[in-house]
């Protein structure tokens, strides 16, 4: 089968434009990506407003991380 070169482009052109081309896809599969973080982080938000006031004041889970080391001061 003949290749008609329609668009009459150099190869030169003809390789700029497959580069371009290449770039776009990958400009494309990274503003998917940042749009999939960008709604995951929404839905947890949302989630987060659905959930009572107490429950975003409670206190730690573990009583231990709140207590502090007692400070050990050398003496000179």
């Amino acid at each position: 089968m003949a290749e008609h070169d329609y668009i009459e482009e150099t190869p030169t052109a003809r390789l700029r434009n497959w580069v371009l081309s290449e770039m776009m896809r990958g400009a494309g599969y990274a503003a998917m990506f940042l749009l999939v973080i960008g709604v995951s982080y929404g839905i947890i938000w949302g989630v987060g407003q659905l959930l009572p006031d107490e429950s975003k004041n409670a206190p730690p889970p573990m009583p231990f991380s709140a207590l502090t080391a007692p400070l050990d001061v050398a003496k000179a």
